[in-house]
């Protein structure tokens, strides 16, 4: 039976390559979602193409297959045209030209120069989790082809991601700080530019790559000599401002659909601010999450409560927030990937680009403060057709966040009963003393800016208080410490005994015209 979130186009029906469509058979897919369906046409024909549609629709599977598509009948016409060149060029020669050459090759075999700094595809992705699932994504599909595929991301792998694209790359993707660093180290170079694609470019603008992206786009050959793919969860008007800037006449393709698919089942809990991890550990502990499920906290510091409560009582759990290394980020996913960890406790870092399967239940810990937020966090559920749960739950602290959710994905979610079986203490108290607090965080001990005074060294010298002049006794206003009898200080209660006494200067002959002081005789 046909499934709802799928198209009627199959991928073999398309003008694709014969290897991809191999590729894409073996991967287990038949249909095209919908933006496929809209957007491969167009792609294959060479038009450039502006899709928006909401997470999880297939968005990346559409913009590796036209990329690679590209790639692969550019090579073969290139290899066509090459050879035909050289078949003209043998007939066009006389026996004994043909004897001379062939003599001459045989003396000095002429080797073919190849660019290893130029790539013919660039795709770009805002975040690292992100780029990294593309990468993942495109390998799968690659298979069985000779594309060879880079990935640059910050965080970790330096000199392994600078070698691989300085050994030839015909894809490179990645995050833009990373790329444009490779870039200005003439690693690679952008001359040969065939296709560049932005994914999530909502994204780009939120996070403030757009002058990076600028960047990139201008160091391309024009836009009518490439190909263009920009996809989109939103076509707002800066990003549409983008698209005519640096593509060539894009083709619209708009998913219109609700924001917040049939699939997901929605509801939202009103508890105090105090009983949230209360009613998240009886929700949990109900049974109401069976299989993988989602945290979604706002704060790394609230997070890291949240993950010492689920622990203490018995949930395994991991946090994943942007101070992560990365290289512990990528353990942590790849352990939720394999079910080896049930439930992930995560900041708007996991709301986009992560497709982790059987993903049942997300959980709004904290509502977001940004709308659209709530509509990328249900979305890491009920992915491929499947079907899911999205729970907020709304204290007093964030519940101002929901007239403005409800606003924008179209209706109002329904209120769950808060009964005395959710309201049942846990078990188990985690020990928050090795947590630190940001809210209530104590400057260290000394001067003023939390700056400690220096103990050792030229700074204790310079940061010492002038002393009195030697053999030169101290003043009447003036009193001496019995801890540094070297330093003189001023008392200010004797310079001021009452320290409600305003400052009265002296009498001058100005002042009887004021009639401040009586004037002196």
């Amino acid at each position: 039976m046909q499934d709802k979130h799928l198209s009627e186009l199959r991928f073999n029906a398309l003008p694709l390559h014969p290897l991809l469509i191999q590729s894409v058979s073996d991967a287990g897919f038949e249909f095209c979602t919908p933006i496929q369906a809209l957007s491969l046409p167009i792609a294959l024909r060479g038009k450039d193409v502006a899709g928006q549609a909401q997470t999880g629709t297939g968005k990346t599977a559409a913009f590796l297959l036209a990329t690679f598509h590209h790639i692969l009948t550019e090579g073969e016409k290139q290899n066509s045209e090459t050879k035909n060149a050289d078949q003209n060029t043998d007939e066009s020669k006389t026996e004994l030209d043909k004897e001379e050459s062939d003599t001459e090759s045989t003396k000095k075999p002429v080797k073919k120069k190849t660019d290893k700094g130029a790539i013919k595809a660039l795709i770009l992705a805002p975040t690292r989790e992100l780029a990294i699932q593309i990468h993942k994504d495109a390998i799968a599909l690659a298979k069985g082809t000779d594309i060879r595929l880079a990935l640059a991301y910050g965080g970790t792998g330096y000199d392994e991601q600078r070698q691989a694209i300085a050994a030839g790359v015909d894809v490179l993707i990645g995050t833009p700080g990373r790329v444009i660093d490779y870039y200005k180290q003439k690693v690679f170079h952008l001359n040969a530019i065939k296709i560049a694609v932005m994914d999530e470019a909502d994204r780009m603008f939120d996070l403030g790559f757009i002058k990076d992206i600028r960047y990139l786009l201008r160091r391309m050959p024009e836009g009518d000599q490439r190909l263009n793919l920009l996809f989109s969860a939103t076509l707002s008007f800066r990003v549409d401002e983008l698209a005519y800037e640096h593509m060539n006449g894009p083709e619209k393709v708009r998913v219109e659909s609700e924001m917040v698919v049939q699939r997901i089942e929605e509801i939202v809990y009103y508890p105090a601010q105090n009983e949230k991890i209360t009613v998240l550990i009886n929700l949990l502990k109900s049974g109401e999450a069976d299989k993988r499920s989602l945290v979604f906290i706002n704060t790394k510091h609230e997070g890291n409560k949240v993950a010492a409560w689920l622990e203490a009582n018995g949930l395994s759990c991991a946090i994943l927030s942007g101070d992560v290394p990365q290289v512990k980020r990528e353990k942590l996913l790849k352990k939720f990937h394999d079910g080896k960890v049930d439930i992930m406790v995560a900041t708007d870092v996991a709301a986009r680009g992560l497709h982790i399967p059987d993903v049942s239940h997300v959980f709004n810990y904290d509502l977001p403060q940004d709308a659209e937020d709530y509509v990328h966090r249900s979305g890491r559920t009920a992915r491929a057709g499947a079907s899911g749960h999205a729970i907020s739950l709304a204290c007093e602290k964030y519940a101002y966040s929901m007239m403005d959710i409800e606003q924008y994905i179209g209706h109002a979610l329904p209120v769950g009963k808060i009964t005395d079986d959710l309201l049942v203490e846990p078990e188990n108290k985690p020990d928050l003393s090795a947590l630190k607090s940001y809210d209530n965080k104590r400057k260290p001990a000394g001067r003023r800016g939390g700056t400690s005074k220096p103990t050792t060294g030229a700074g204790k010298k310079a940061m010492a208080p002038r002393s009195a002049a030697p053999n030169k006794p101290a003043s009447r206003n003036t009193v001496e410490r019995q801890d540094r009898p070297d330093a003189v200080y001023v008392n200010p209660l004797e310079v001021m005994p009452d320290h409600k006494s305003r400052y009265v200067p002296p009498p001058n002959k100005y002042s009887a015209r004021f009639g401040e002081v009586p004037a002196l005789g």
